[in-house]
């Protein structure tokens, strides 16, 4: 993308300023060498493939095929890669969103649509039907790197009071992360810590470790 060099370029001394006064850095990668972008070229690629997975054969129009890549672009947008803050009361996470438009995306939830293609009677159903089956695929695959990347880049102790965690829920509407607090934590016969409390907006739940994924403070993992 060129776009965004060339508008930093043109306005560079006003960016820069505001870069001082904020504590802004930009940072691009050099041309042609996408591998120093893993992390986001990882995650364009995971997309790719899951989102040619869910539309598979399905016939589709110019028009609808625009919808679902905007839908799927609205998903990939919304979710979580950081804490917003450090305080234990803030049940928000950072998302990609927030550097978009300056606030989290919302989408009003879509009625339950069949997963069987051959009953989706309009084509607004086929188009739903296929952006959930993306939704339902990429949000477990977030959520598994997510646990990887801090389980062997950053260790940590298992979801510490106050953490900002992601809770894999099933059957969650697309666009709809269900975030929380750690408050208790409640180890094995062994001493090592397989289930915890989370306080989360609807209440406080009870999961075991592997269906939560800790947030960043910050993105530098």
């Amino acid at each position: 993308m060129r776009e965004l060099p060339e508008a930093f370029l043109a306005q560079k001394e006003e960016i820069l300023q505001y870069d001082a006064d904020e504590g802004f850095i930009f940072a691009f990668i050099p041309p042609r060498v996408p591998h120093f972008g893993g992390l986001w070229e990882e995650a364009v690629k995971s997309a790719k493939h899951l989102l040619v997975r869910a539309v598979g054969n399905a016939l589709l129009t110019a028009e609808e095929i625009t919808t679902l890549l905007i839908e799927v672009e609205a998903v990939l947008n919304s979710r979580p890669p950081a804490a917003l803050s450090n305080d234990p009361n803030d049940g928000e996470a950072l998302t990609p969103a927030h550097l978009l438009i300056g606030c989290p995306l919302r989408a009003l939830s879509p009625e339950k649509v069949p997963d069987n293609r051959s009953r989706c009677l309009e084509r607004w159903q086929l188009v739903c039907s296929l952006k959930q089956q993306f939704w339902c695929a990429w949000s477990k695959s977030y959520h598994l790197k997510l646990q990887q990347r801090n389980k062997w880049v950053h260790p940590q102790p298992n979801v510490p009071p106050g953490q900002l965690v992601v809770v894999h829920e099933g059957n969650v509407p697309p666009q709809q992360w269900v975030l929380g607090r750690g408050t208790a934590t409640i180890p094995g016969a062994d001493g090592k810590i397989r289930v915890a409390d989370i306080a989360t907006r609807s209440g406080e739940v009870r999961r075991p470790i592997h269906k939560l994924a800790v947030l960043p403070v910050d993105n530098k993992n």
